[in-house]
């Protein structure tokens, strides 16, 4: 029986994080088997994320071997972060306050920001 899976202590504030800057975030911790704790999706692209507590000793923080695995064998993008700075990197922010300039900036103009998936095309249903 697989017992109930650990969730890092800073992946709440990573999320919020995330979800503050327009990403869709799925929680994939409970799936095990090595597999990363996060689905992001922001701006059209897909991010697999592997939260780790910068808090903790770098020992404490190295990837287990199911995630070697995981990490090994997926064919698309995965990364490891270990606080909400890290993450908004992965997905193309530097920063909030980079964002907000970014969005301001946009409303001077009247560019959008692609900061949503309504922003994005699908192919598939376009005719």
């Amino acid at each position: 029986m697989r017992r109930a899976a650990k969730v890092d202590r800073n992946q709440s504030e990573i999320v919020a994080a995330l979800r503050a800057v327009g990403a869709s975030v799925q929680p994939l911790h409970a799936v095990g088997q090595g597999c990363p704790d996060l689905l992001v999706g922001f701006r059209g692209q897909c991010f697999a994320i592997e939260v780790k507590d910068g808090s903790l000793a770098p020992s404490d923080r190295k990837l287990t071997p199911a995630q070697q695995d995981w990490h090994r064998d997926w064919r698309g993008h995965v990364s490891v972060v270990l606080t909400a700075e890290d993450a908004l990197r992965v997905i193309g922010v530097e920063s909030y306050r980079d964002l907000h300039q970014q969005i301001v900036g946009n409303e001077t103009t009247g560019k959008r920001c692609n900061a949503s998936r309504s922003d994005t095309t699908n192919p598939l249903t376009e005719r």
